[in-house]
């Protein structure tokens, strides 16, 4: 093989890239489900859990954990999450010829922004009372938590290690709780959020499945 050659780890099976993009299909349609009952149901009013939760976290802030979920506010949006982190790991990946891996990742990232965001202007659910960060509009899903999401998936997609799933699930969950410890989201959003950009992540890894662990530039005739 030329050192201009492509090389590939071996493609999934069908059946498996099916089930895949069953799986986020699924997911997809869970979040368009919880923020149709959410809406239309509940007419945007909170849960009891969501209710609870926020209570007992404003009661016990510290300046500690105000500090992390600020940091963590900075780190998983706005320029930094949704642009700049993204394009550095995609970047990295390039870096390694991973430029199938980099491209999926980008599109993941690019597909969960523009599906939260036509969540949050079709559901239209106002943020809690108790938020004290500033932020776009929309309550449900939480863009914060989405975006982590689909950056946990699609890493555990392209490096599939026990401990890139478990981190990518830590940080998940430590994204949800800084949004709701600052008020900007209720616990439920953050499950939507969840849902959103781990079945975007998922969806867009079986669209690239065939491609996705190739490495090397492109075969030249």
């Amino acid at each position: 093989m030329s050192p201009s050659a492509p090389s590939s780890r071996v493609a999934p099976s069908r059946g498996t890239t099916v089930a895949v993009l069953a799986v986020g299909v699924v997911l997809l349609a869970l979040v368009v489900a919880l923020g149709a009952w959410i809406s239309i149901g509940r007419g945007n009013a909170p849960f009891t859990i969501d209710a609870l939760w926020a209570a007992w976290l404003a009661e016990g802030r510290t300046a500690f954990l105000l500090w992390v979920s600020f940091a963590l506010n900075w780190l998983g949006g706005g320029w930094f999450g949704v642009l700049a982190a993204p394009l550095l790991i995609a970047g990295l990946l390039a870096l390694r010829r991973r430029w199938w891996a980099a491209a999926y990742f980008l599109a993941a990232e690019a597909a969960t922004a523009l599906i939260v965001q036509v969540l949050k202007h079709l559901f239209g659910r106002a943020r809690p009372d108790q938020i004290i960060v500033l932020s776009d509009f929309g309550s449900f899903p939480s863009g914060h938590v989405a975006n982590a999401a689909a950056i946990a998936v699609a890493l555990a997609v392209i490096f599939p290690r026990v401990w890139v799933i478990l981190a990518g699930v830590a940080w998940v969950l430590l994204m949800a709780f800084s949004r709701t410890y600052l008020g900007a989201h209720w616990l439920s959003d953050t499950l939507g959020g969840a849902l959103a950009g781990a079945g975007a992540a998922l969806v867009l890894a079986a669209v690239f499945s065939r491609v996705l662990h190739r490495t090397g530039a492109p075969r030249s005739d």
